[in-house]
């Protein structure tokens, strides 16, 4: 398992160091640089000026050559300042990405439980009256699209009940029994665009699992109902899930992106919108690449959660190689 977990998360190294330089190409190639921000500002900034400015920082060389100084760099723990914030490019982002992340555990957590729950009371009585209700508000849940739907709860719940916060975080000393109706709005979208693809996945996974021998086979050895679901059928029909969770992360945080930019929820995805819109460029690619890494490291968990739900995986050579 340590060896297994060692390799993966070499594997993972050398995909966030292609993708650092994919962004940074990326990002390094649109028009305008922090020289041209400042000519901007300050008109009467001459060429010369302006050209040993980037000579200063560097921005006149080759991008394989920008590439590997700002490496270096990063390397050695200097992320670099963000021209919007004027501060470290990290004591901007390590409280957006906490801020992110609350969402999305959150809304995770809700989708996860609604859908398996939702899942398994369809395939229980699969082509009836629930399980056509079921599908109908999954077909409908997948219909809405995330800003759409964040509109209108914000003017049923926000303008005209008035029960919960049109947008915002709540003051920053404030307890979090008083922050947390901001929460409400924000996370019931995120739950929302995730909740439809899981609920009919879950019900094709149990009905699935439900038609195999071993189900028979338990229940002819006298296991009742909610054992053969609980500790037979559910275990497998999670590994689909499992699957479809961890890929599904990456999507999360872009809806993350319009769902805080909705709500005015200061998290990744907002920041990210505000660093390319204000040409801010060091401070997008360091988000950038670490919401590549947390979709890295979901897709490393999801790989520890097989071999916990199906005693059959292993990740030790000599039982995986039987």
């Amino acid at each position: 398992m340590v060896a297994w977990l060692a390799g993966r998360l070499l594997q993972s190294f050398v995909v966030l160091a292609v993708m650092s330089f994919v962004i940074y190409a990326m990002i390094g190639l649109m028009p305008g640089d922090p020289v041209d921000i400042m000519i901007a500002a300050d008109p009467r900034l001459a060429p010369e000026d302006a050209a040993r400015l980037r000579a200063l920082y560097g921005l006149d060389l080759p991008i394989g050559e920008r590439y590997l100084n700002w490496l270096g760099t990063a390397l050695s723990g200097d992320l670099g300042y963000s021209l919007t914030y004027n501060r470290p490019v990290l004591e901007i982002l390590l409280p957006r990405l906490a801020n992110t992340l609350l969402l999305l555990v959150i809304a995770a957590l809700l989708a996860i439980s609604v859908a398996v729950t939702a899942g398994i009371v369809a395939a229980l009585r699969p082509r009836g009256i629930v399980d056509a209700a079921i599908n109908l508000a999954c077909f409908a849940g997948i219909s809405v699209p995330p800003f759409w739907l964040a509109l209108v709860l914000i003017i049923v719940f926000a303008v005209t009940l008035g029960w919960l916060p049109a947008g915002g975080m709540g003051e920053a000393g404030a307890p979090w029994s008083e922050r947390a109706a901001y929460l409400v709005l924000p996370v019931a979208t995120l739950t929302a665009a995730s909740l439809a693809a899981y609920t009919r996945l879950a019900r094709s996974a149990m009905i699935e699992a439900l038609r195999q021998d071993w189900i028979r086979t338990a229940r002819a050895k006298g296991a009742g109902p909610a054992r053969v679901v609980a500790f037979h059928a559910l275990r497998n029909a999670m590994l689909p899930l499992v699957t479809i969770i961890a890929l599904d992360f990456g999507t999360l945080f872009s809806g993350a992106l319009i769902t805080e930019t909705m709500f005015g929820w200061l998290g990744m995805g907002k920041l990210i919108y505000d660093s390319i819109l204000g040409n801010d460029f060091n401070t997008a690619l360091v988000a950038l690449l670490f919401a590549t890494g947390v979709v890295l490291v979901a897709n490393v968990l999801a790989d520890i959660a097989y071999a916990a739900l199906d005693p059959r995986i292993s990740y030790r050579p000599q039982e995986a190689a039987r």
